[in-house]
């Protein structure tokens, strides 16, 4: 097992695995031929939550001040909320124009590595700046919080989606699991 980084940052980068971890294996899971599913009209398909999700990622970054994806939206210079908005109404382009299985696996990936990078590199001093974030003040710290949950929050909505189509999870039940370790007296 790879060595982790001590406190807060070591403990976010092992959940920021997990999910990662996870939501690459959902994205994997659905047959490309069911990226365009939704449950209801007015719910995303598969493909549009996946991209939903990476492209959240690098708004989250980008309102921090991290441009990780100047090649999607350009140079971000101004104030916090216009540039937030600007990326949010290219987002929901990208999440009507990308379908391509493999070309949305690779920009999760990619949101993750960035993220990952982003997060790491930070110095303490950033993380515990003060902005003002979805309009109110928080610390940098929160808003790479926000992004994990947010990941959390749409890979709920996706696990529902492979129930709906009666495809189970695809990752060990922990039940299992934890008869494994019990067994091994871990």
């Amino acid at each position: 097992m790879a060595k982790r980084l001590p406190g807060f940052k070591g403990e976010y980068l092992w959940e920021l695995d997990i999910a990662e971890r996870q939501l690459l294996a959902l994205a994997e899971a659905f047959p490309a031929d069911r990226y365009g599913w939704h449950p209801a009209e007015t719910a995303r398909s598969v493909s549009e939550v996946l991209v939903h999700i990476a492209a959240g990622n690098l708004t989250l970054l980008g309102i921090v001040g991290v441009e990780a994806a100047p090649d999607l939206y350009g140079k971000l210079e101004g104030e916090i909320i216009p540039r937030m908005m600007a990326m949010i109404e290219k987002n929901s382009s990208l999440e009507k124009s990308k379908t391509d299985k493999s070309e949305i696996v690779a920009l999760l990936k990619r949101s993750f590595e960035a993220l990952r990078a982003a997060f790491t590199d930070a110095p303490s001093t950033e993380l515990e700046r003060q902005d003002v974030f979805f309009g109110e003040r928080t610390t940098v710290r929160r808003v790479y919080l926000r992004g994990l949950a947010h990941v959390h929050e749409h890979m709920g909505q996706l696990i529902g989606y492979t129930r709906m189509m009666g495809m189970p999870a695809p990752w060990t039940d922990w039940r299992e699991s934890g008869r494994k370790i019990i067994e091994r007296g871990v």
